[in-house]
């Protein structure tokens, strides 16, 4: 098995996976200053930098300004683009489209008529503008109850705790008409999550999107492009003697949680679609895939 990777299989007894084994950050940074935890923790991450600086910031007690959140909304907008224009594309056999700079970027995935309402979605999918054709083909490639998941939001008590909770954008944008009507009539599978996204990319592109930090006891929760991070830490003498993080990866893998949903309700004639359904889901660690073969 490929060390750090998130394992699932696929086969006729049912879907299954191994999670990896969690990186041992805290011990990397006890003993340390606030100052060298805060500026190794993001280096041991390939993704979410901004989001993890700011947290390991925040819970070891240091101050951050105007330009640490501008990095965490850059960074958010980027990860969404990165998945509408090139990622899902791929997978979906479409072209790739070059992310779009911020004066451009309104045309680029929302067209003309900008995001679209759940009146108007339907001819939002098929007008081919913006990253349309992307949505358009995921909802193709998935019917109603395909794929879904139903776990809770999350909620400032449970964000520390590695259990199954709705830790991505969707939990942004809990009330938003377009996902309502997506769900009511899809599910909570891809394309919801997919429209959460867009949803999210709009609030952060047009600077409405609920980025600030928040406390909850000894614990400080970040955004992030795939949710929330929570972290906790606690200092004495002027070194690290303690750290805990949660990740939105966390509550994706956990007992009962959405990747353990998604691929019970995922038809197996539909398997070769896994690899864009984990995609979607998006969790932080690399996934290995592996189908059995059928007699």
């Amino acid at each position: 098995m490929t060390a750090g990777a998130l394992h699932i299989a696929l086969g006729p007894a049912g879907p299954g996976f191994a999670a990896p084994a969690p990186a041992p950050v805290e011990a990397l940074v006890l003993g340390r200053t606030p100052d060298e935890a805060a500026e190794l923790l993001p280096r041991l991450f390939n993704l979410c930098r901004a989001a993890q600086g700011m947290g390991a910031r925040l819970a070891l007690g240091l101050p951050v300004g105007a330009a640490d959140h501008a990095a965490l909304a850059a960074e958010i907008g980027r990860e969404h683009l990165i998945r509408l224009c090139v990622l899902w594309p791929r997978r979906l056999g479409l072209p790739a489209a070059p992310l779009p700079g911020p004066d451009t970027l309104a045309g680029a995935v929302f067209g003309r008529r900008g995001l679209p309402d759940p009146a108007g979605f339907d001819g939002w999918l098929a007008s081919g503008q913006g990253v349309a054709p992307v949505l358009a083909a995921i909802a193709a490639a998935f019917g109603p109850g395909e794929a879904v998941a139903d776990v809770p939001l999350p909620s400032p008590a449970t964000l520390a705790a590695p259990v199954a909770q709705e830790n991505s954008p969707v939990a942004r944008h809990p009330k938003a008409p377009l996902l309502a009507e997506v769900a009511r009539r899809f599910g909570r599978g891809p394309l919801w999550r997919a429209v959460a996204r867009l949803i999210d990319l709009e609030a952060v592109a047009a600077g409405r999107a609920d980025l600030a930090p928040r406390r909850h006891g000894d614990w400080v929760h970040v955004a992030a492009a795939r949710g929330t991070y929570a972290l906790s830490a606690r200092v004495t003498g002027g070194r690290v003697t303690a750290l805990a993080r949660r990740t939105p990866t966390d509550h994706l893998l956990a007992g009962g949680g959405a990747l353990a949903q998604v691929l019970a309700s995922l038809p197996p004639a539909k398997a070769h679609l896994a690899p864009l359904v984990v995609d979607i889901l998006d969790p932080c660690v690399p996934v290995v895939i592996r189908e059995a073969q059928h007699a």
